[in-house]
């Protein structure tokens, strides 16, 4: 997966109310789980996540969120994202956001010193904070590699429950 949030969107062929149902009755029952996993479900009014066992969930556990649509023609579509939890996708998010813009501010700042002259020592911290984003994105591509298994669970237990394929973005 390279992406930050592998995505995939499908049309089903059956109302919101009974696909939804029909994917909760598939992953609650404990025989039918396909390379011998067990995931969990919450389900919301048209949405529904399919997540990792408490007991079997590590920091770098994958959610996958799906949220259901209805269309005139009686269909429904189905939106499917990827992700960490909360808290791992908060942590990432805003280590992007704090490193991104100390980064902004000293290269500004060693710009700044350069032009006047002055040691440009922003410069030197501005290639700091670049280099901790770029760590910050080695370790969430590292993560992803940890989670690919449980994944890849995630995602044939949605295909099993749904009775077809979908490709992921």
């Amino acid at each position: 997966m390279s992406s930050f949030r592998p995505r995939f969107s499908q049309t089903v062929d059956l109302e919101r109310e009974i696909l939804q149902a029909q994917i909760v009755r598939y992953v609650e029952k404990e025989d039918a789980m396909p390379v011998g996993g067990r995931v969990d479900v919450k389900n919301f009014p048209g949405y529904v996540t399919l997540r990792i066992p408490e007991e079997e969930q590590h920091f770098w556990s994958p959610l996958l969120n799906l949220s259901l649509d209805s269309t005139d023609e009686g269909k429904t579509v189905i939106h499917g994202i990827y992700g960490p939890s909360a808290n791992v996708w908060t942590s990432f998010l805003y280590g992007y956001l704090l490193f991104g813009s100390l980064s902004v501010f000293a290269g500004l700042l060693g710009i700044s010193q350069w032009i006047v002259g002055v040691s440009p020592w922003g410069l030197y911290a501005f290639g700091g904070l670049i280099a901790a984003v770029i760590g910050l994105y080695l370790l969430a591509q590292f993560g992803q590699k940890l989670a690919a298994r449980q994944t890849y669970l995630l995602h044939l237990t949605y295909e099993a429950a749904v009775g077809s394929s979908v490709e992921i973005h």
